[in-house]
């Protein structure tokens, strides 16, 4: 079977065998939002050619190639939701040469009735029901990072912090640019000192502006504060979302689950980084339940 996660800048593809096991993977700067002109059907062809000469006949996709941005609108299915739910729910992607289905997304509420959703993160987290037990807190870090709150196998809540995208937005087009250097490796001392100004009086906004002040006073260095804002920004996100205690289960990029990890310990939580595979382990599972023709 072919495992395709297609995201709004990525595109992560996996070649499985009958257990689920990965035999191949290809990542590429492909998402939905770099393919020209809509063209879903003739990318997805030319990255898995060759496995469909070798004849794989099985196409499952998650992600926000389900979005309305995307190679077709996936509905919504609203919590609670397992494998099961996800599984009876696929679409069907006209595709000559092969079977493409496509995973649907989830709905939600945040814990103030504020709509809530996701397309490729409840894969994600199906994939790592056997990891943690079927329960718990998972924490998906990126652009846009989701906190899913697992029961009995499936989504029961989640919230979405925009954590991510804001760190860009104010990096490269806010005043703070101006006393920022760009590229520099992460500063591991400068990072937890914005954790730690993260739990003191003042809100974000209020915080925010001291990543310029501490630099023009010389409290900070250009080359730290970056890493800085990183740690205020995460720090921010991870009090807000976790509660005093408790086990937190990471899933993602190695890097950024590491500096969330640091985040979570620092505010009294802990934290386990899962396999960032999970997303291939999902649609394994999810493919399992399926009647392929």
């Amino acid at each position: 079977m072919i495992a395709v996660d297609w995201g709004t800048s990525n595109f992560r593809t996996f070649k499985l065998d009958a257990d689920g096991n990965i035999l191949a993977r290809r990542f590429l700067p492909k998402g939905i939002l770099r393919v020209e002109s809509g063209h879903f059907n003739e990318t997805l062809r030319t990255e898995v050619e060759d496995w469909l000469a070798e004849g794989e006949r099985h196409i499952l996709l998650c992600g926000m190639i389900g979005s309305r941005e995307g190679w077709m609108e996936a509905p919504y299915l609203p919590c609670p939701v397992g494998i099961d739910d996800l599984a009876g729910s696929v679409m069907e992607v006209p595709f000559a040469g092969a079977d493409v289905r496509l995973v649907p997304g989830v709905a939600g509420t945040d814990f103030d009735g504020v709509p809530e959703v996701m397309r490729g993160e409840e894969t994600e987290a199906m994939g790592i029901l056997d990891a943690c037990g079927g329960a718990g807190l998972v924490c998906f870090p990126g652009t846009h990072s989701k906190w899913i709150h697992l029961s009995d196998g499936k989504i029961v809540n989640f919230v979405t912090c925009m954590t991510g995208e804001l760190y860009g937005a104010l990096s490269r087009n806010t005043i703070l640019e101006r006393t920022m250097t760009k590229g520099r490796a992460v500063d591991e001392a400068a990072f937890r000192r914005g954790i730690a100004r993260s739990a003191e009086s003042g809100g974000l906004l209020h915080h925010l502006f001291g990543v310029r002040t501490l630099t023009l006073m010389e409290q900070l260095s250009e080359d730290d504060s970056a890493s800085y804002l990183s740690g205020l920004l995460i720090g921010h996100e991870v009090r807000a979302a976790i509660p005093s205690s408790g086990t937190v289960h990471l899933v993602g990029a190695a890097p950024l689950c590491t500096l969330y990890a640091q985040a979570i310990e620092a505010c009294g939580g802990s934290a386990t980084i899962e396999d960032e595979d999970a997303a291939a382990r999902g649609l394994a599972a999810i493919a399992r339940r399926l009647t392929w023709s």
